[in-house]
């Protein structure tokens, strides 16, 4: 029994890739890309809705209760101005039928957000749910 001390061959290529870093480092960076994308949300400006132009199909026979609030805050009930307390009557009365007109509602762009959320507030109060918000159409 000789014993063979020939030296092994260190130049045989290897037969498998150790891939264990390399998914370290994807899981590393899907981590690092989830945790940063909602902070990179939080920056985008804000601008009006718009709608794009479409054909709709409404329905003649239907009549809308139109409430305006300009730039002001002043309020509309169709073209006659009226407080907010005359506004709360006017919806209590608009409630109170057995099939209400829907209500189209529409804003000034410049109007200030609470004074929006008031009457949208005053107007699901009254237990109201035909709305509609009028867009500008491009």
């Amino acid at each position: 029994m000789a014993r063979n001390f020939h030296k092994k061959q260190s130049l045989s290529a290897l037969n498998d890739l150790n891939v264990t870093p390399l998914m370290d480092l994807a899981f590393s960076l899907l981590i690092i890309f989830m945790v940063s994308a909602p902070l990179l949300e939080q920056s985008i400006d804000l601008n009006l809705p718009t709608q794009e132009k479409r054909q709709s199909v409404a329905k003649a026979d239907v009549e809308f209760q139109v409430i305006n609030i300009d730039a002001e805050g002043n309020i509309f009930w169709g073209k006659q101005e009226i407080t907010f307390a005359e506004l709360k009557n006017q919806l209590a009365s608009l409630a109170a039928m057995p099939d209400p007109n829907p209500i189209s509602l529409r804003i000034d762009r410049d109007l200030k957000a609470q004074k929006l959320v008031d009457v949208l507030d005053l107007i699901t109060l009254n237990k109201l749910s035909k709305i509609s918000i009028s867009t500008i159409v491009e």
